[in-house]
């Protein structure tokens, strides 16, 4: 009967981690750039005498869906989209590099490119700085331009350009910030094939449909296992009277 509750129990654990990553893709449907997680539950059973009948259900978000989400314009200057397999590059607070598809660009006041979470994005020399008395554009390439407002007749300047990574025959996993990072350390090469799409952003990819429906599911199916255990409860205490009776 323990094999039972102990089966019932995990089940019930690993749905209720598959609401907390549900509900996280929910709260994230409006959020530029963000990836759906992807919940994963495997079978595992434990090793050793007497225990390898019992078997628990083990749950975790080990994966995100990098297809490409909708991609709306904004005709902002430092808004891009990032197209196919391509990640933008941005530097933790320890000095790691991670990736993101997040294009809502912005200036801090100290002149550094950062996302609209406030990472800095990063170049081929580290963070771009740019100077705060000119107008900064992105241009598909991913270079970093500056017009001096001073000097209208004259071109733009580039001045840095960013890295723009490429996912494709590396393992990456996402973290609880949103981030990419290659998975056991080390960083992705950069992309000269890749393109940005100045002036749009790509939205989130979640279908907020498809999200609700999964968490009634995952609902109905935590019920089932709360009800496979109270049934256990019952088989069990129904066998205990048998045994007062003998």
């Amino acid at each position: 009967m323990d094999r039972l509750i102990y089966s019932a129990l995990s089940g019930m654990r690993s749905s209720t981690r598959h609401q907390t990553a549900l509900a996280n893709n929910l709260a994230n449907a409006q959020t530029i750039g963000f990836r759906r997680e992807i919940f994963d539950s495997r079978p595992v059973s434990l090793d050793g005498e007497q225990l390898n009948v019992r078997s628990m259900q083990q749950g975790e978000v080990r994966t995100a869906d990098l297809t490409q989400g909708e991609i709306i314009e904004t005709g902002r200057n430092l808004d891009v989209a990032l197209s196919g397999k391509s990640f933008l590059s941005v530097q933790l607070p320890d000095g790691s590099e991670a990736y993101t598809r997040r294009g809502d660009l912005q200036i801090d006041a100290s002149g550094v490119l950062s996302t609209g979470d406030g990472y800095p994005v990063m170049g081929q020399a580290g963070p771009i700085t740019v100077p705060l008395d000119g107008t900064v554009t992105i241009n598909p390439s991913g270079g970093v331009e500056i017009l001096d407002p001073a000097q209208p007749g004259q071109p733009a300047i580039e001045v840095a350009q960013i890295k723009l990574a490429n996912w494709e025959g590396s393992s990456v996993g996402k973290g609880i910030d949103g981030l990419f990072r290659v998975i056991g350390g080390g960083v992705l090469p950069m992309d000269e094939a890749a393109e940005l799409k100045p002036g749009f952003l790509e939205k989130s990819n979640v279908n907020s449909t498809e999200i609700l429906v999964e968490m009634i599911d995952s609902q109905r199916l935590f019920a089932m296992r709360a009800k496979l255990m109270n049934t256990a409860r019952d088989i069990d205490e129904s066998g205990s009277q048998l045994m007062r009776l003998g």
